[in-house]
């Protein structure tokens, strides 16, 4: 048997793209031969130390993109919905308190990273609601199935100097990657790591594993 690839996803859940990209590798998991190893970190920081911007802050990128995430939601069959008030909730609020929850959970319960992650973005990117308030936070802990006292437990945690460093510390390992946005994909293969920005870089990514693409649905694509 070939030995298994290592895949790093880095994403922050105030990115929809991220979303994708997401959801599609934890559908491959088990149809690919690769470790999925997902690494929150903190968009708004890999943004300022690369000196990109955001595409929302170009306005016919920012139109495009409300016509975009119509399209992407039907084809990724993922519930996306651009948020009410974008400006105030993707570039004002932000998800640095988000991303430290996610990175506290990732430090002390890894089993809920996965569905704590989804809510997040499923509350932001889909429900239109908060992701920043501390009840916001809990309720998306609660959903993913963590018991309360635990998600209390990990939310008094996430301006500890252990949870702030471990999140910068992924994004400084993003960085040194070369990593300007993400969803950002590092393919560990033949032990040379290869970056992959976007959620449309898949199906490069299924020929460079050697592996075959069978759509950002693969189940459905096996019936």
């Amino acid at each position: 048997m070939s030995q298994r690839r290592v895949l790093e996803l880095f994403y922050d859940v105030v990115s929809p793209y991220s979303w994708l990209g997401f959801e599609v590798l934890c559908r491959y998991k088990n149809v690919w031969n690769v470790d999925i190893q997902l690494r929150p970190g903190f968009l708004g920081g890999i943004m300022q130390a690369s000196g990109n911007k955001a595409p929302a802050l170009v306005p016919s990128k920012g139109a495009y993109m409300a016509q975009d995430m119509d399209r992407l939601s039907k084809f990724f069959q993922v519930p996306l919905r651009q948020p009410s008030d974008f400006f105030h909730v993707i570039l004002k609020k932000g998800s640095l308190s988000a991303m430290r929850f996610v990175t506290a959970v990732q430090m002390s319960h890894p089993e809920f990273l996965e569905p704590v992650s989804r809510e997040l973005w499923v509350r932001i990117w889909s429900e239109d609601k908060d992701i920043t308030e501390p009840e916001s936070i809990l309720e998306a802990a609660k959903k993913a199935g963590m018991p309360e006292d635990q998600a209390k437990q990990l939310l008094s945690t996430i301006s500890s100097a252990e949870v702030k460093n471990k999140l910068k510390e992924t994004t400084d390992k993003a960085l040194a990657y070369g990593i300007f946005g993400m969803p950002s994909i590092v393919a560990h293969i033949n032990d040379k790591p290869q970056l992959y920005f976007g959620s449309d870089r898949l199906e490069l990514l299924a020929h460079e594993l050697g592996e075959q693409w069978l759509g950002p649905v693969p189940q459905k694509s096996k019936l």
